[in-house]
């Protein structure tokens, strides 16, 4: 595993390039996601099949609600050098578009973002990746957490503004949770499975 140590955002003295640069040559295990976070280079490890369920469930819900010129990805590489990142979200809507000019996507262009948690690295979900997602302007960022407070959560975000987002709703798995325009979907919490 290859680290990069870094202060938040761009670190001083180290290029945005080249530390894109460590993350495309760092070798992981099969089925990890390599990240940058806070401008270091990460490597979780691969998530359980209770995230893997939770993703998958979302992910064929989000189809009957998208336009056909949208597509739902799950290992998409999203950057935000504003904020030190290059994120690979549990899910992402992102119009088809923006993947076929050849360029790296910038999070901006993302119409949704959705993260399910992990035991072991719940927190870059709840802190470093929101901020990230709310500097890089994404609208709605969907955080679907089993391991809050023992007591598992789904949480909206959205108007991102100044690298906060603000809380548009938050249910206990069981609940029903809304996604607004252009969504105007509906999930029910209660199908996704613990831990």
């Amino acid at each position: 595993m290859s680290a990069l140590a870094a202060e938040s955002g761009t670190p001083e003295g180290t290029d945005w390039d080249e530390i894109v640069r460590v993350w495309e040559e760092t070798d992981a295990p099969e089925g990890s996601k390599v990240e940058i976070i806070e401008g270091i280079v990460t490597v979780p490890p691969p998530p359980s099949e209770e995230h893997n369920d939770t993703a998958e469930l979302v992910q064929r819900r989000l189809y009957t609600a998208i336009p056909d010129d949208w597509g739902v990805y799950q290992t998409l590489g999203l950057t935000c050098p504003e904020s030190g990142g290059l994120f690979m979200p549990d899910l992402c809507v992102v119009p088809r578009a923006a993947l076929r000019r050849g360029t790296r996507v910038h999070a901006g262009e993302a119409e949704l973002v959705v993260e399910v948690t992990s035991k072991s690295n719940a927190n870059h979900d709840r802190i470093k990746k929101a901020h990230g997602y709310a500097v890089a302007g994404v609208p709605l960022y969907l955080l679907l957490d089993a391991w809050q407070s023992g007591r598992p959560t789904a949480t909206l975000y959205g108007e991102p503004q100044s690298g906060t987002y603000r809380v548009l709703d938050s249910v206990e798995y069981g609940e029903e949770l809304t996604l607004p325009a252009p969504f105007k979907l509906t999930l029910d919490t209660g199908i996704f499975p613990l831990g």
